[in-house]
């Protein structure tokens, strides 16, 4: 898997067809996603349940491309060996799920997986400096985690001082929360290449009729892009 900081658009598929997920999977990569990211949510650390090791497992047949899991779970660690055999190529745990993250990065890292942080909009960088050596991708939610939908928080000056403090370094910045057409651009600019969407990427389409995806992907992809000037 090649480092690249081009504009990777990831839907959530917390705002897919729960009944449909293997299809709904397929039917989004053929529509144009790079990623598809898996949020696991345990009703502990966050107001809300979703899925486990054995739902990334069947999905895993599924998609072609990166299975990006967003751990939002406290404890972390008795459960990545679960999620890397499952078939997880990134597994991101966050920054204020337990006291030891340096030792929940280098299990990840142990699993065969890439290794990734996630910081609430209430967490600041403090910290982050001293893990950089362990990341592949750091997360910053622009949303309060537990559920899809919500509004959009700018972290603008968060993005942008990330992006000042990794550098030259093959670390990916993802987004996750409220990205849209609207929001893409401001995040694009701040610095991150990763957007993950949900409800802004599923909405209007089915497995059945599939071409909404697209579309909201390409929309969502032209606005990050021509805010970097790239030809779209």
């Amino acid at each position: 898997m090649s480092f690249s900081r081009a504009i990777k658009i990831a839907p959530s598929i917390l705002a897919a067809d729960f009944a449909n997920f293997g299809a709904e999977c397929r039917a989004v990569e053929d529509q144009g996603a790079d990623w598809v990211h898996v949020d696991v949510m345990d009703g502990h650390f966050v107001p809300n349940i979703t899925f486990g090791p054995a739902t990334c497992a069947a999905i895993r047949p599924h998609i072609r491309g990166v299975m990006d899991v967003h751990l939002m779970i406290a404890p972390v660690d008795p459960y990545i060996e679960g999620f890397a055999k499952a078939g997880a190529d990134f597994i991101t745990a966050h920054m204020e799920a337990g006291p030891h993250i340096h030792r929940t990065l280098q299990a990840i890292r142990a699993s065969g997986a890439k290794a990734g942080l996630a910081l609430n909009p209430g967490t600041g960088l403090d910290g982050v400096e001293n893990l950089l050596d362990m990341l592949d991708l750091v997360c910053v939610m622009t949303v309060n985690p537990g559920f899809g939908g919500q509004k959009f928080i700018d972290m603008t000056d968060k993005v942008q001082r990330l992006r000042a403090l990794i550098g030259s370094r093959p670390i990916h910045i993802e987004i996750d929360g409220g990205i849209t057409p609207d929001t893409a651009p401001i995040m694009a600019r701040a610095g991150a290449d990763v957007l993950v969407a949900g409800s802004a990427v599923f909405k209007g389409g089915s497995v059945a009729d599939p071409a909404p995806y697209g579309a909201n992907i390409r929309s969502i992809r032209a606005a990050a892009e021509g805010a970097l000037g790239v030809a779209v």
